[in-house]
């Protein structure tokens, strides 16, 4: 058996598969002899599904879907497929017809132009073809086609220069010989050799073939987005992959770092890639490396050395590198650590040499413009740089003090010197610098601590740095005071620093953190952007002007006591746990008090704010949580969109007038009294919980919800002006609010869209100006109202009050049975109801007593009729929990209940007897009915069924579910005439059952 994949072939193959005829190149090449007839009927080709002649068109498809498929070929490689095939074995990946990849459309400009290119010149037809059990292929098809592409499965190859993966036993040097190596080499055109433990299921694969005309112009633009590791893994395809992939545009760096090579090796690739340009060497034989590269290698601009140690003779070879810019040295040992290393090169422009053993160097390099000699253990540093701008001796520990001034001030262009962790730097060694270096703008001198800056003057710095400086104290503010053109201050960990009074125009950012002395901070800076102070637990006044400066944070300063601020565009101020701040601070964020743009304040936890007041034009969201004895809340910012108020316990007066707030809630300030509002556009007002709340002014046009429960102290004269003043009140709670009145319900009538009403557990006896003038109110909650008489709703049930009303709640109440009754019976328009804990209702009877009907059910405007003119219950829930003394309900379907869907009976003791039929009810709730013995249902709809702690027996449960047929839920759990044994039959009466809640042993 054989494969072709028109990838890798030399034009004698290709010529020779020209010349064949189709009947040839069908049968001897593709080996189909042995396939039935009809596979290819009609001349069709079983690999492009195109009968033949084409047309052009179907050319033209035929070109394009080639196009396709080279694209996720090129997705593949770029992606490192090949190496994910090798480990994971062959995989078959499909895709229809039309559908592109993301990869597709990043190289769509590459590939257009690629398309014209084999179009107009001349093409090359690469062939492979191999025996299956020579070779592993992973296939992409497309589903709809028949098309598809074979690739070889080549093993994983991760040993190459410039990936990250450790080579061992010369591997590195194998792929670059496989790569650049020609016909002498022992790779075979045909494809790479894998495991033959597959070959069985190999030979199962049908044969294919996928012609593409491959420009090298268009495969050395699709190799051009690949990194080295791919690159070799595109070797390994064919050998126009190999050589496209070999070509020394994409080798101009070498990377040898952590590669075991032999130095064989390495000069073979020198050798090989005579114009590179950049080299990484790294390891134990760096020095004899890095000498047979620069005598090979002319073209070297960039070279990067580590680990290792570098002899003498290096240095001096230097010069030889002509063209050398850039030389990095990290982790080294220079010559044998005892006499001075010469750096000498006229055209180097940048050296870094870290975390170097050398005990002197001495550098001369005309073109040199950055240097940084960082953390090594020099002694003594000669610098011969004219054009020297940045210069890095960070923690350089064994630097003395003479030598950083000598180093430095022999570099008069020097624009940056970082000398953090230099200890033993002087203020004498700043002034020379200052007077040697005119233009030096950025200076990090952190960690230094005999810098005091006195008598030091650096008019053109911007960047200045100086953490951890012991010297650095108040007085030392007169010298940075003189570099007018700071951008950047940094003075963290400053420990004698107590005060900062600076005006510089030009400063942008400055930071003061673990300053513990730090007490005052007096800052005139027009272009301030940033500013970060934190743990300066003495610092007590701060004053800041600035134009620019947007957003303020000084949390945890527990000694801030006065804070002035001139900063016109100013948006958001944090003050958390600033402890210490008084009430003067309001001032401060008023109108004309500084910040005229100020639109988020924060003022969690300063509990030493006791009255606020504020009049602002601009603020929109205010933060006074866990202020805890503010008393006073006063509000004057009509914008103000947002306010938290959790954990101000002691507020006693509040006023928001005008506030442009949509919602507030104050039930979390249980010692207001006094409350003022006046807010165009609120919508909702809570004040549950405001128990002393006595006197209460509410003008907001558009409140759609307000909840006053709790509110004892509300009076009849407060709820008119809230209804005069809010007539688009749609919710209204008044729970709770024994002082309400029947004056105060009269005032309902001003709210004409009032549909929920709760006067639950207050003192009312008369409804009747709710029944009056409520007409739109569809629920109506009256728990607990123990002093309505039996007459109270007569309303409701004899002259048809409230015809909207859907909802009555009357749990907990004393209305007798028979009120109750006549309720049920002629109030067909109700939904919910609920009687929970009523203690004068005995039995739920809606059928036939003895030969005595209940009251006929009187007709609705909104109840369906049937043909007997007799109108449907629109009840929906019914709750009559714990009524101790209902001992029967009676249900039948004469009751016409069709809508009711929920029954909960519950917590009634003395019920003995439950029978009801209802079409629709799917939820019934007995449980800790543990009097029930009769029960009887005919509820095909039923699926949830609550028996728990009853004492009822086995044969009544089973027969009751016998006639619900869609029940799914049963709790029997507690029940001590039912046994967990006797589930069986249960589920065997009632097949619907999904789940029975039962006890694990019988009480």
């Amino acid at each position: 058996m054989k494969i072709w994949c028109c990838l890798c072939f030399n034009e004698e193959d290709e010529e020779d598969n020209y010349n064949r005829p189709k009947s040839m190149k069908e049968e001897d090449i593709f080996g189909n002899q042995d396939l039935p007839a009809d596979t290819f009927e009609n001349d069709e080709d079983p690999l492009v599904g195109t009968a033949a002649p084409l047309s052009l068109a179907a050319i033209d498809r035929e070109h394009d879907e080639q196009l396709r498929l080279f694209e996720e070929m090129v997705r593949a490689v770029r992606v490192g497929a090949f190496a994910s095939w090798s480990n994971t074995g062959p995989r078959t990946s499909r895709r229809s017809e039309g559908e592109s990849s993301s990869a597709s459309a990043n190289l769509a400009p590459v590939l257009d132009s690629g398309a014209e290119d084999s179009r107009d010149s001349h093409h090359k037809r690469a062939k492979v073809h191999s025996d299956f059990d020579e070779c592993h292929y992973v296939t992409l098809a497309s589903s709809n086609t028949g098309k598809s592409i074979a690739y070889a499965d080549y093993r994983d190859y991760d040993n190459i220069p410039g990936s990250s993966v450790r080579s061992n036993n010369g591997t590195c040097y194998d792929a670059f010989t496989f790569m650049a190596s020609g016909e002498g080499n022992n790779f075979d055109s045909s494809c790479v050799k894998e495991n033959e433990a597959n070959d069985s299921d190999i030979s199962k694969l049908e044969y294919l073939e996928v012609r593409m005309d491959l420009t090298d112009d268009l495969l050395h633009m699709v190799f051009s987005f690949l990194d080295h590791p791919n690159l070799c893994k595109a070797a390994r395809v064919c050998r126009q992959w190999r050589a496209a992939s070999a070509h020394e545009d994409f080798w101009r760096c070498l990377n040898f770092e952590d590669r075991n090579i032999s130095i064989e090796q390495f000069e073979d690739m020198c050798r090989r890639y005579p114009n590179a340009t950049g080299m990484n060497v790294s390891g134990p034989a760096i020095h004899i490396l890095v000498m047979k590269a620069i005598s090979s290698l002319r073209n070297l601009e960039v070279l990067s050395l580590g680990r290792g140690q570098i002899g003498d003779t290096f240095f001096h070879a230097l010069a030889d590198c002509s063209v050398l810019k850039r030389l990095n040295i990290n982790d080294a040992t220079l010559g044998n650590g005892i006499q001075e290393i010469p750096i000498n090169h006229d055209r180097l422009c940048h050296l870094q040499l870290t975390k170097c053993r050398v005990m002197r160097i001495s550098v001369r390099c005309p073109q040199l413009e950055t240097m940084s000699l960082k953390r090594s253990n020099m002694a003594q540093a000669v610098l011969n740089c004219p054009l020297l701008h940045e210069l890095d001796i960070g923690s350089c520990h064994k630097l003395p003090d003479a030598a950083i001034r000598s180093a430095a001030t022999s570099c008069p262009q020097l624009l940056s010197l970082d000398m953090s962790n230099c200890s033993c730097v002087s203020d004498e060694t700043l002034r020379e610098i200052s007077l040697s270096c005119a233009n030096l703008s950025i200076l990090d001198g952190s960690y230094c601590p005999n810098i005091s800056l006195e008598s030091v003057r650096l008019p053109v710095l911007t960047v200045l740095k100086l953490h951890s400086c012991e010297g650095i104290t108040s007085a030392s503010m007169a010298a940075i005071s003189n570099s007018y053109m700071l951008e950047v201050l940094e003075l963290d960990n400053c420990s004698l620093l107590t005060s900062v009074s600076l005006d510089l125009p030009r400063l942008q950012n400055i930071r003061l953190v673990h300053c513990r002395k730090f007490a005052d901070l007096n800052l005139r800076a027009i272009m301030l952007s940033s500013i970060l102070v934190s743990n300066c637990p003495a610092l007590h006044r701060i004053n800041i002007t600035s134009n620019s400066l947007q957003k303020l944070a000084l949390q945890k300063q527990d000694s801030l006591t006065s804070l002035a601020l001139q900063c016109q565009s100013l948006l958001e101020v944090d003050l958390t746990d600033c402890e210490s701040l008084t009430n003067s601070i309001c001032d401060v964020f008023s109108d004309g008090g500084g910040c005229p743009m100020l639109k988020s304040l924060i003022l969690d936890n300063c509990e030493s704010l006791t009255s606020v007041r504020f009049i602002s034009t601009s603020l929109v969201s205010l933060s006074l949580v866990g202020c805890r004895v503010i008393t006073i809340l006063e509000l004057t910012c009509p914008n103000l969109e947002k306010v938290c108020l959790d954990g101000c316990d002691h507020l006693e007066r509040a006023s928001f007038c005008p506030v442009g707030l949509r919602s507030l809630n104050l039930g979390i300030c249980p010692k207001l009294d006094v409350l003022s509002v006046e807010a165009p556009a609120m919508v909702s007002l809570e004040l549950k919980g405001c128990g002393v709340l006595s006197e209460a002014s509410i003008n907001c046009p558009l409140l759609t919800s307000l909840d006053a429960s709790f509110c004892s102290q509300l009076t009849d004269d407060c709820l008119s002006a809230t209804t005069a003043s809010c007539p688009l009140i749609e919710s209204l709670i008044l729970m709770s609010c024994p002082s309400i009145g029947s004056d105060g319900l009269c005032s309902l009538h001003w709210l004409p869209n009032l549909t929920f009403l709760d006067l639950s557990y207050t003192f009312l006896m008369n409804l009747l100006p709710v029944f009056e003038s409520c007409s739109q109110l569809k629920v109506l909650k009256l728990q607990a109202c123990k002093y309505l008489i039996d007459s109270s709703l007569e309303p409701l049930y004899k002259e048809g009050a409230l015809p909207a009303l859907q909802e009555l709640d009357l749990s907990y109440g004393t209305l007798c049975q028979s009120a109750i009754e006549e309720l049920l019976a002629c109030c067909t328009h109700l939904t919910h109801v609920s009687l929970n804990g009523c203690v004068n209702m005995h039995d739920l009877n809606w059928g036939c007593n003895h030969g005595t009907a209940l009251p006929a059910v009187r007709p609705s405007r909104e109840n369906a009729h049937d043909a007997s003119g007799q109108p449907n219950r629109l009840l929906q829930n019914l709750n009559c929990v714990g009524c101790p003394n209902v001992r029967k309900v009676l249900i039948p379907s004469t009751a016409r209940c069709f809508h009711l869907l929920f029954l909960n009976l519950s917590l009634s003791a003395n019920l003995k007897e439950v029978d009801v039929s209802c079409l629709n009810l799917c939820f019934l709730n007995l449980s800790n009915c543990s009097s029930l013995e009769i029960l009887k249902l005919e509820c095909p709809r039923l699926t949830s069924l609550f028996l728990q702690s009853c004492n009822i027996d086995e044969e009544a449960v089973e027969a009751a579910i016998s006639k619900c047929s869609m029940l799914e839920t049963l709790d029997v759990r507690f029940c001590p005439k039912v046994s967990p044994i006797s589930m069986g039959r249960l589920r065997a009466a009632c097949p619907s059952l999904k789940r029975i809640f039962s006890s694990l042993s019988t009480c």
